[in-house]
C-alpha cells in the first residue's frame, strides 16, 4: 500500500535532517505503528506522506500512486487526524463536519447520512448542534477522527489520535478504529502509549533521529531482545533515556 524510498526532509534553516533516507514498506490492510521520541520525524514523516510537506529528496507511493505526478488523487485517497484539533470551535460539531465533507466532494443525503452514524458511533450525537468550544478534551477528539474518515479513506494516517483523554474516550476511538481496519482501510498511527501500540498495531517502527532503529512485529521485537519485557523496555533500550523535550 506505503512504499517509501529513500525519503529525507530538511527544513529550511535547519542544521540536521528531520527524516533522513528512510525505507519503509507498510502493506494493504497493515495496523501499523510509528513510535518515537520527541522530535523523532514521525509527524515529518506523516506530513510528507500527505502531501502536506515537500521531501527534501526521496520519493514514496500510495495504492501505486506517485506524489509528484498524483498528488490529487493521492490526497483524495487518505485521510489524516492530526495531533493538534482540526476543528472550529465557535462552529457546531455538524457545521464542521459539513465543511469537511464537502471538501472531499461529499455532499447531500450521502454526507448528512455518514455524518450522523459517525456521530451515533462515537458518542456525540446528542451533542451534534453545540458549537465546539463547549466540548471535552475527549469529544473534540472523537470529532477530530470523524473529520479525517468521512470519505471512507483507503489509508488513515493517525498523529497522536489518542492523547489527552481519559479511558473511556480511548477505548471508544481504539475500538472504532478497529472496526475501520476490519473493513479494509490501511491505519498508520503514531503515539506515546507505548502498551497501546503494542497491542493495538501490526506491526511498529521505531523512528530516532530521522531514521528507522527497528521495525517488526511488537512481541517478535521484545523477544528478541533479552532485557525487554513490554514495548516501553524495547523503546528505551533502543532510544536511551536522555530527555528529547525542545521548543
Amino acid at each position: 500500500m506505503i512504499q517509501i524510498s529513500q525519503l529525507s526532509k530538511k527544513y529550511k534553516g535547519a542544521t540536521d535532517f528531520s527524516v533522513r533516507d528512510l525505507d519503509l514498506t507498510i502493506e494493504d490492510g497493515e495496523i501499523f505503528g510509528l513510535l518515537g521520541p520527541n522530535g523523532a520525524g514521525k509527524t515529518t514523516l506523516i506530513s510528507m506522506l500527505c502531501s502536506l510537506l515537500r521531501p527534501t529528496t526521496g520519493s514514496f507511493t500510495i495504492n501505486n500512486l506517485n506524489y509528484k505526478h498524483n498528488k490529487n488523487q493521492l490526497k483524495q485517497l487518505v485521510g489524516i487526524v492530526p495531533q493538534e484539533y482540526a476543528l472550529y470551535p465557535s462552529l457546531t460539531a455538524i457545521d464542521n463536519l459539513m465543511y469537511f465533507g464537502s471538501m472531499y466532494g461529499l455532499k447531500g443525503k450521502l454526507l448528512k447520512n455518514k455524518i450522523k452514524e459517525q456521530l451515533e458511533i462515537l458518542g456525540l450525537h446528542d451533542f451534534a448542534r453545540r458549537p465546539i468550544k463547549t466540548f471535552s478534551g475527549g469529544m473534540k477528539r472523537r470529532l477530530n477522527l470523524i473529520s479525517g474518515i468521512l470519505h471512507d479513506p483507503k489509508v488513515l494516517f493517525l498523529d497522536e489520535p489518542t492523547v489527552g483523554v481519559d479511558v473511556q474516550s480511548r477505548t471508544v476511538i481504539i475500538d472504532h478504529l478497529k472496526q475501520l481496519n476490519t473493513e479494509g482501510t490501511t491505519i498508520v498511527y503514531t503515539s506515546h502509549h507505548l502498551n497501546e501500540a503494542e497491542h493495538f498495531c501490526d506491526r511498529v517502527a521505531i523512528i530516532d533521529r530521522g531514521q528507522i532503529v527497528c521495525k517488526g512485529v511488537p512481541k517478535a521485537l521484545i523477544e528478541a531482545h533479552e532485557n525487554a519485557h513490554h514495548l516501553e523496555d524495547l523503546f528505551l533500550i533502543l532510544t536511551g533515556k536522555a530527555l528529547r523535550d525542545h521548543a
